[in-house]
């Protein structure tokens, strides 16, 4: 027994030591009869906008309670974008782009020279650029003037995307990828061997991903050279996104989602079981959350390993939302809106939802853009009121009662009357498997190594220790659900600490202090017995 022991901790670094354990499937929170047609926008103070199927654009609170509304001439199926300043853009099938302030009233709106179904894309100096079904790309400034134009010469569903050096990228339906420069020139095309109906997504160094009819994902890079491609069964019409880890992630209409790695290499592909035409979005605990067309929304772990599944029964082929405070909104065929409450909220990466943010703007953020998202979602998470686990079935709102707050990737004041001794066996205790890793949770541990959160990130954290001149430590975290957890071995990354096996549990010494956290690893993460030869020989 003891030798098996020794041998699970040894294997603590694998990734493979467990599967990570299944989680049970949320509860829909509140579903409501909306008439939502476009896809969903969320704004940074959690409200709701979409274009419904009675051609007007809507505004409700994060609840579906309808703020205002505005007619807007026809129906429309593009994101609304809300921009930093609370100004709402539509895009309608009557040939116009539509402006409304924050309380609902028009400031503006211009007459394009077709239907716009492409979302879209919001600069950083307050001018959009939209396509039109007639083949024309279009420059607004602010207030809704024209700036320049762009003759394609085919129609464009393509949401265009815009890089962080200015560059916009969309496709068309000639089977080509186009480059504009910020002026409205053309950089350069790429022919795909079909339509380009897909909405380009852009990684960390520029280069563009996009798929096509012809059944391909494309990498191209900022020149417009063919990196590689990777080949499904059937088309692909769903946007790509790029995760925090550098995943390009895609749905095809072959019933299955591919993450593959920005040098092309697959990382996983994960069977929905339904033709995807949705984008996925990436949360901050790591999972990708993807809708089908036979109306399951999935939720699949960093390993391609599936969390959970919601079955509506009714088509799904816009994207999942998620707003700061970490909700879940999705619209279902007939227009149908779902909510699903105490999840996380987006990750923080390169490209990690349709639009890459949820107010829909379509652009490759700053640095301090990027910073300015995490700390909105932080803030967000911070002023969520007490709530308890949604119970109620999934057509009716959950019973609102008091209850403690939930844990949040913010780690609270440690209490002055907690010793690290406590803080041991409350880690201890809270132990887990998260990734495939046994894990500790960030709070409890940081008590025990009387350490504090300097910055904490999906993906990373970094501490601070007591003492004059002690360095700041980073250390891998991962999240299950809104709780943060550190792999036990990132710990002997630590100066000064060591980690021993012990009839009680596990013994933790950091310098002179001596900490033993109960907890059996053998129970966590328990030796499975193989046959030699998996596939030859059968029990």
């Amino acid at each position: 027994m003891r030798k098996a022991l020794s041998l699970s901790l040894a294997l603590l670094g694998a990734s493979a030591l467990a599967q990570a354990p299944s989680i049970a499937a949320p509860t829909v929170t509140w579903f409501k009869d909306l008439k939502v047609l476009s896809s969903l926008s969320v704004g940074d103070d959690g409200d709701l906008y979409f274009i419904g199927s009675d051609n007007r654009l809507h505004r409700t609170d994060a609840r579906g309670v309808e703020r205002w509304n505005l007619p807007v001439g026809d129906i429309g199926r593009a994101s609304p974008v809300v921009t930093p300043q609370g100004t709402v853009i539509a895009a309608s099938y009557d040939d116009h782009i539509y402006a409304a302030d924050p309380s609902g009233k028009q400031l503006w709106r211009t007459r394009l020279d077709g239907d716009i179904f492409a979302t879209p894309a919001l600069r950083a100096d307050g001018s959009l650029i939209a396509a039109t079904a007639s083949g024309t790309v279009y420059a607004l400034g602010p207030g809704g003037q024209v700036l320049w134009t762009f003759k394609v010469g085919a129609p464009v569903f393509s949401s265009p995307a815009v890089a962080l050096d200015g560059t916009i990228y969309f496709g068309a339906h000639n089977n080509r990828l186009y480059a504009l420069t910020p002026g409205g020139r053309l950089k350069w095309t790429f022919g795909a061997g079909s339509l380009v109906f897909s909405s380009p997504a852009i990684d960390r160094q520029g280069n563009v991903y996009f798929g096509s009819s012809d059944r391909k994902l494309y990498s191209l890079d900022p020149a417009g050279k063919l990196r590689w491609t990777r080949q499904t069964a059937l088309f692909i019409n769903a946007s790509p996104i790029v995760t925090s880890g550098d995943l390009v992630v895609v749905g095809s209409y072959d019933g299955k989602v591919y993450a593959v790695n920005t040098a092309g290499e697959d990382a996983w592909v994960y069977a929905a079981g339904a033709p995807v035409a949705a984008a996925a979005a990436e949360l901050a605990d790591g999972s990708i959350v993807v809708p089908d067309l036979a109306g399951t929304v999935h939720a699949i772990g960093p390993n391609g390993q599936a969390r959970w599944t919601l079955k509506t029964g009714k088509k799904i082929d816009t994207s999942v939302a998620v707003s700061d405070r970490g909700v879940l909104y999705f619209s279902t065929e007939g227009g149908g809106l779902s909510a699903v409450e105490r999840q996380a909220p987006l990750a923080d990466g390169p490209w990690t939802s349709f639009r890459n943010v949820p107010a829909g703007w379509g652009r490759v953020l700053t640095p301090q853009e990027a910073a300015a998202r995490t700390a909105a979602k932080r803030a967000a998470l911070a002023a969520l009121p007490a709530t308890r686990p949604n119970t109620a079935a999934p057509t009716q709102p959950a019973p609102a009662a008091p209850a403690p707050a939930p844990t949040r990737p913010v780690t609270p004041p440690l209490a002055p009357t907690r010793t690290p001794q406590a803080a041991a066996e409350a880690a201890g205790r809270g132990a887990r498997v998260v990734g495939g890793q046994v894990a500790l949770p960030l709070s409890d541990l940081t008590a025990a190594l009387g350490a504090r959160v300097q910055v904490l990130t999906p993906r990373t954290v970094t501490l601070v220790f007591s003492g004059a001149g002690a360095t700041p430590r980073t250390l891998p975290v991962q999240f299950a659900g809104r709780t943060a957890y550190v792999p036990l071995a990132a710990l002997k990354t630590l100066p000064g600490v060591t980690l021993r096996l012990a009839g009680a549990g596990l013994e933790l010494r950091q310098g002179e202090r001596l900490l033993t956290l109960p907890l059996q690893v053998a129970a966590l993460a328990p030796l499975r017995q193989e046959p030699e030869y998996p596939a030859v020989v059968r029990r």
